[in-house]
């Protein structure tokens, strides 16, 4: 099935991880995709490895967190391809949470919020117009199950709650314009923020019903429908792409299980 040919794509953070995998199966369907990412050597390594695959992506150095790079980046998707047809957002920051919530530096909130939500914003500012203009224009932010529920990292998390409302109100913005606007939440994915802890990625794998993390094309294709046209209906909305973790407590039911074993019943 290619649901995108002929469309220009736009993804942020896309050297590696969701955003490579995004960029990959929107190619894969016909898209001319622009790979970009703060690393645009790394960016690059990735559009190369598509085109070996025979697929069109080339590649743009793009700092979200800097309105003339986003403006530059689009404006380079737009004269490679002659329209551009579906952002996106994918870029982040995350950063540890300091042991007490007090001793939180100023510096890592801003950071965190500007590279996740501003940057979002930036990209979407920027592109809006032109994804007006193709007819058929698409966004699809990343967000996290982390904006929906607690999984830590305080920042993060705000950002991303960020990012649904962003999704909301563009929504409605951008609707009678002809654009939608969607949100992907997924919850773990093994990725390079989890380079070296499969450990962790094992234990975290016992709390998802369907009994794994998730992998970086299970966002991927998730990405693809709310950017395709079998979506044409949908706007405004936040899909979770979770393995089920935000519907069933397995902690609880696993502790009410063993206390009921306990018990004798």
């Amino acid at each position: 099935m290619r649901r995108f040919d002929g469309y220009g794509v736009f993804v942020t953070g896309a050297a590696r991880g969701i955003g490579a995998a995004t960029a990959r199966r929107l190619a894969q369907e016909g898209a001319r995709v622009l790979v970009t990412d703060v690393d645009a050597e790394a960016a690059e390594k990735t559009a190369a490895g598509l085109r070996e695959e025979g697929l069109a992506a080339r590649a743009y150095g793009c700092d979200v967190g800097d309105r003339r790079s986003v403006e530059a980046a689009v404006a380079h998707a737009v004269d490679a391809f002659g329209s551009l047809d579906v952002l996106v957002n994918n870029a982040y920051g995350c950063s540890p949470d300091a042991p007490l919530f007090e001793d939180e530096p100023d510096e890592t909130w801003a950071r965190d919020l500007d590279l996740t939500l501003t940057g979002a914003y930036r990209c979407c500012r920027a592109a809006l117009p032109h994804l007006v203009a193709s007819g058929r224009g698409a966004i699809v932010g990343i967000g996290s199950v982390n904006g929906i529920q607690d999984f830590g990292n305080h920042a993060y998390s705000a950002a991303k709650a960020g990012l649904m409302s962003l999704t909301r109100t563009l929504a409605g913005h951008a609707g009678p314009r002809g654009v939608r606007v969607n949100l992907v939440a997924p919850g773990t994915v093994r990725s390079g923020a989890w380079a070296g802890r499969d450990d962790d990625l094992e234990a975290a794998a016992t709390v998802y019903p369907l009994g794994r993390v998730g992998e970086p094309e299970d966002i991927a294709a998730a990405v693809a429908f709310l950017a395709s046209r079998d979506a044409a209906w949908i706007t405004g909305t936040t899909l979770t792409v979770d393995g089920g973790v935000l519907a069933v407590n397995t902690g609880f039911r696993q502790a009410v299980g063993e206390w009921s074993q306990q018990r004798g019943r």
